[in-house]
């Protein structure tokens, strides 16, 4: 077994009484003293800081910013050449059959793009990157050297603000180049908790100091990994690897609000990127079977794998579950997963079969927790 990979904070999570985990390659804490479930509500009351840093950052960079774009647009079916500088959005690298090959975070940094990849995908995503840009003339670089920490919660934007005053002016989705206890910090107002935040690379010289300014303040805590699930499962946002695959199209996911008008059908920049075939026409058409928002009646959560029938007894499944639990803030069981298109409406009554006994679930719209991000 390859020894587990440490981020720049490994000690200071085990200095905090952190239960580490294996997670995508890494020793990652999955909570700290106060428990998860306390974790997540604090994250949802206050401010909760994540270690991130297991995920890729990569720059892109090119003689012609323009031309980067239009470039990164063969690989993602996202409008890249008309995100303005300053920027990010949510992006999807797509393959030929229409599936999910990862999902990123696409920012404009003016001279160049930054990118944010999942963690267990980024070698194959840098390898894609490569393959398809570098003949461009494009220049993909990986960035081994920097750290990034999630500040999540209503009481984020005052955190930050105690070390520059600066972060407030930001708006959901923005990026900026901003000092940090003299650290260059590329600071993005995003997230994956559905709360208002940030997201801040720094060199990982400066990140336990960084880290631990922010703990130093009342109002923010550590957040482990099991905190981070039950947090974007309420918000409504998938997991790559388990809500999202290689095998699930942008339609299917829910995700096509992800695909803007110019890459769509009759769009100035349509199709150009892997599986266009197949994705364009399921915009218009559907998918056949579609992720949603499912409540288990009672207490116990439904988790993920568990089988959706249509019916209390006798049948064939209709569809799974690919993410379950308790959601704190909701005060009960959560999930979302895949159903028939014809049953994705709100309010359809389905059963998941747990241990062998068919339980009520209902299709609910998602979010399970309103976002609130600071538009």
């Amino acid at each position: 077994m390859d020894e587990l990979k440490r981020t720049p904070l490994h000690d200071l999570h085990l200095a905090l009484g952190a239960k580490m985990v294996p997670f995508a390659g890494y020793d990652m804490p999955v909570q700290y003293k106060l428990g998860v479930m306390k974790e997540h509500l604090h994250t949802r009351a206050a401010a909760g800081l994540f270690d991130v840093s297991h995920m890729g950052q990569v720059i892109l960079r090119g003689d012609d910013p323009q031309a980067v774009a239009l470039a990164l647009e063969t690989l993602v079916p996202v409008s890249v050449a008309g995100l303005a500088e300053g920027r990010q959005r949510y992006g999807l690298f797509t393959n030929e059959q229409g599936g999910i090959e990862d999902d990123l975070m696409i920012a404009n940094r003016g001279d160049h793009l930054f990118l944010v990849v999942n963690a267990a995908c980024k070698e194959a995503d840098v390898a894609r990157l490569r393959a398809g840009l570098e003949p461009k003339g494009v220049s993909v670089e990986y960035i081994e050297d920097r750290a990034l920490l999630a500040l999540q919660g209503p009481g984020a934007e005052a955190a930050l603000t105690a070390l520059n005053p600066a972060v407030a002016e930001m708006r959901f989705m923005d990026v900026a180049t901003v000092e940090l206890l003299g650290a260059e910090a590329w600071v993005s107002r995003s997230g994956y908790t559905g709360e208002d935040g940030y997201e801040i690379s720094v060199p990982e010289g400066a990140a336990v100091a960084l880290a631990e300014a922010l703990l130093a303040q009342d109002a923010v805590e550590p957040i482990g990994l099991g905190a981070r699930d039950s947090l974007r499962l309420e918000a409504g946002l998938c997991l790559y690897g388990h809500d999202i695959d290689t095998t699930t199209t942008p339609a299917a996911a829910n995700l096509l609000w992800a695909i803007q008008k110019v890459r769509r059908a009759d769009g100035e920049r349509a199709g150009g990127f892997p599986g266009a075939d197949i994705i364009l026409p399921e915009i218009a058409t559907g998918a056949p079977s579609v992720r949603v928002g499912l409540r288990p009646e009672g207490r116990a959560p439904m988790r993920e794998g568990i089988d959706l029938y249509d019916s209390e007894t006798g049948g064939e499944a209709v569809g799974h579950i690919t993410s379950g639990g308790f959601g704190p803030t909701v005060g009960g069981p959560v999930a979302m997963g895949y159903v028939p298109k014809e049953q994705a409406t709100p309010g359809t009554r389905l059963y998941g079969e747990v241990r062998g006994k068919r339980l009520p679930v209902e299709v609910v719209t998602l979010p399970h927790v309103k976002q609130s991000y600071k538009r």
